[in-house]
């Protein structure tokens, strides 16, 4: 039996078609959900389903961590919405990803990263904190409250006559529980990450619960850099993202 769509009807499914794709309101569209068009990286990315798609295998790994790169600026101070789903294969439950801002390109043809990351990993131990890739390293377990100081050289006890960076964080009360970040990350399922960078001010949610805030002082800071998104080296693993969106702040 055929079916007539009324004028109406058809309105409204392109209303509701519309709706979807749009971008929310003051926001740019990263990711068209078609193609890598404004994005740069190996050939571990590709799209899938409407989805960019990172995956290793156990005949195709990653020596190291590589990253696909968005090729549309450097932001400064913005709001950057990201929806993700990690997932294991070969039934481990290994995995590592994050969100790299205001970061730069140390490795061009390896596609290198260097700034500042939102983490991701599987199962939950470091997902929403801020870790620094190829600098500070960990910077805060996920849900912290922190202000971050000057890196210093101290001596190395291991070390006889050595030194090693150091750099100094300060907690501050207002943190959110581990908990509660356990509870709302939705572990092999799309989970919605924020990422705010306005000044020296950083604030990272996942599914609307803050799991990082940060005040980072250190006078060598990035103001500004490139977007990019992780494959980390290690066990296979596969990474999604979809729905990347960019309002640039004042």
């Amino acid at each position: 039996m055929k079916t007539r769509l009324t004028s109406l009807t058809l309105a409204l499914l392109a209303l509701s078609t519309s709706a979807f794709a749009a971008a929310p309101a003051g926001f740019k569209e990263l990711f068209n959900g078609k193609d890598l068009t404004g994005w740069k990286g190996l050939d571990f990315w590709s799209v899938k389903n409407g989805a960019i798609v990172g995956q290793t295998t156990a005949e195709k790994p990653t020596k190291g961590n590589t990253f696909l790169v968005y090729q549309g600026g450097e932001p400064a101070n913005f709001e950057l919405r990201v929806s993700f789903r990690l997932t294991a294969q070969n039934d481990k439950s290994w995995g590592n990803s994050g969100v790299q801002y205001r970061s730069k390109v140390v490795d061009a043809a390896a596609f290198v990263i260097a700034g500042y990351q939102a983490d991701i990993d599987s199962p939950f131990k470091y997902t929403g904190m801020l870790y620094e890739e190829k600098g500070r390293g960990i910077l805060m377990n996920s849900g912290e409250k922190i202000r971050i100081g000057e890196t210093t050289m101290v001596e190395d006890t291991k070390k006889k006559g050595a030194t090693k960076k150091k750099t100094s964080v300060e907690k501050l009360p207002g943190a959110t529980p581990t908990e509660a970040i356990a509870a709302a990350y939705k572990l092999g399922e799309w989970n919605e990450l924020v990422v705010t960078a306005n000044g020296n001010q950083l604030r990272h949610t996942v599914n609307g619960v803050v799991t990082a805030e940060v005040t980072d002082t250190d006078a060598s800071i990035a103001k500004s850099g490139v977007i990019a998104l992780q494959l980390h080296a290690g066990q296979p693993m596969t990474i999604e993202f979809k729905n990347i969106y960019l309002k640039t702040l004042p």
